[in-house]
């Protein structure tokens, strides 16, 4: 299940107007409208396709546009904005149909006053000030989540807020009759993991179904020695290999289990259109060793993972490397591990037992065999690298019992000064924002889980546009936030939810 092209979706450029203003202005109308989407489809900000549609000037033009979008395949949102006055009434019918995610731009064509020329047919021609404003109240009369996006269409500033907008749109997209399976059940006894399948296919779209161990086993066991072999080769050629996993090195068995586990969990996602995948160390029955490699590799590929049964993470990494895709940096599965208390330097370290994806790495990962002190199986292969530092975030989606929450935690990660001789994992610090006691009691206060999808290149305008698309709370904690702000904040969400 690779990653979808991006240009291969559509989002409409839809603008509002009406037959009040005659002929001539409809035309300039069409003319400006035409050419703001044509300059953002040109953007190299923008992700997708930005397709013009012709004006809407009644309910029934609007009306027939909602449907077409609902219907379309390669329209995964629409951007809509008022040139002129749109009477708001005839939004009404439309927009009680219309499935796909709406961004409101609040722009205008020109971007500065005529100061000497302008006159009345200027202002009547150039009425986003107040159109937009009509627009925006019916919207909000009908209690309708959307993304404002307010600046002079040729900002670059405004490229960007839209670019992550339709990023969003498109992991929303890619969740809508997705599949996720689970190798095995939960981690036993731990609470955070566990969730409503059912509710989250209604909220979300997708839908998470559980396969034994044996059923994967059975397709490991039919892939071909010559198969593992190529892929072996690969390893060679893509990492550093460790000595005893080279050929005829005193491990090198170990290599061929974990290549034919990444060949048969390929397989079986690849029969079932799965778009990611959970495991545990708990239930390994069949399996050599626990998947390291096998894992990291298929995140690098686009598949969504969550460790110990952790379906809402592994939907949520898949739905955030959909996002991300084509941009710098990566996205993966995470975990904060432990920390460093070091007076006006306090870290965290992110990591997990093996399954860390490789497209955060900061070089050429290394390919290692070391035991494992749980799951009582084989020593796994794994891929142990550091990570870059930089601006970068960690996103986590609970379920509170009434409603899921999207705990979001900006953060800067640091490039690691230490060598880890004797951490063979892959792994990354960072220094929470605002600070550490802040961010770390605030997660804890909104109830975020230890395992989270860890970001380089998506921000957490991004991630609140998604919640928007997906009707459920964000809790957002960055450089602004205060723990007074914090614990305020989830009683009035208590109160909202309730």
């Amino acid at each position: 299940m690779s990653l979808p092209n991006l240009k291969s979706f559509e989002v409409w450029f839809v603008t509002g107007s009406q037959h009040l203003y005659g002929p001539e202005t409809l035309l300039q109308v069409a003319e400006h409208s035409e050419k703001i989407a044509s300059t953002l489809d040109k953007s190299k900000k923008n992700p997708l396709r930005v397709v013009f549609k012709p004006v809407v000037k009644s309910p029934e033009e609007i009306h027939q546009l909602c449907a077409e979008a609902n219907a379309s395949k390669t329209c995964i949102g629409i951007i809509a904005w008022m040139h002129t006055f749109s009477p708001a009434k005839m939004w009404i019918n439309g927009l009680k149909i219309l499935q796909k995610p709406l961004c409101h731009l609040h722009t205008q064509f020109n971007r500065d006053i005529p100061w000497g020329k302008i006159d009345m047919d200027f202002m009547n021609l150039n009425q986003s000030a107040h159109g937009d404003r009509e627009f925006g109240f019916i919207m909000s009369r009908m209690r309708i989540d959307r993304k404002v996006v307010t600046g002079h269409w040729q900002d670059p500033a405004l490229h960007e807020e839209l670019n992550m907008w339709c990023r969003a749109a498109a992991g929303w997209n890619d969740l809508q009759g997705a599949n996720f399976v689970r190798f095995g059940d939960n981690m036993r006894q731990v609470a955070v993991t566990e969730g409503d399948k059912v509710e989250a296919q209604i909220k979300f779209g997708y839908s998470v179904n559980t396969h034994g161990v044996g059923d994967l086993v059975a397709v490991i066991n039919k892939i071909k020695d010559s198969q593992v072999e190529d892929l072996c080769a690969v390893y060679e050629k893509e990492y550093k290999l460790a000595a005893a996993l080279k050929k005829n090195g005193k491990q090198r068995q170990s290599l061929k289990d974990a290549a034919k586990i990444e060949l048969g969990i390929r397989k079986f996602l690849e029969d079932g259109n799965y778009k990611g995948y959970t495991d545990t160390f708990e239930d390994l029955h069949g399996l050599i060793q626990l998947p390291g490699i096998a894992t990291q590799r298929l995140m690098a590929d686009g598949y969504g993972f969550g460790g110990e049964g952790d379906w809402k993470t592994a939907a949520l990494v898949r739905a955030m490397k959909v996002m991300g895709h084509g941009l710098p940096g990566g996205n993966s599965f995470m975990e904060d591990y432990t920390y460093h208390f070091e007076p006006g330097n306090n870290m965290v370290l992110g990591s997990h037992m093996l399954e860390i994806c490789p497209s955060i790495a900061n070089a050429k990962p290394s390919c290692e065999i070391h035991p494992l002190g749980i799951g009582g199986k084989a020593d796994p292969v794994r891929l142990v690298f550091n990570v870059n530092g930089g601006a970068a975030l960690n996103a986590s989606i609970v379920d509170m019992g009434n409603r899921f929450r999207l705990i979001v935690n900006e953060v800067q990660a640091v490039k690691p000064k230490q060598a880890l001789p004797k951490l063979p994992v892959a792994r990354v610090l960072w220094k929470p924002l605002p600070d550490m006691q802040t961010a770390c009691s605030g997660w804890i206060l909104a109830g975020g889980a230890h395992h989270t999808a860890y970001s380089q290149n998506l921000n957490s305008d991004c991630l609140q546009s998604f919640a928007e698309m997906a009707k459920i709370e964000m809790v957002l904690i960055n450089k602004h936030s205060s723990l007074y702000g914090i614990k305020n904040e989830l009683r009035w969400n208590e109160v909202y939810y309730r």
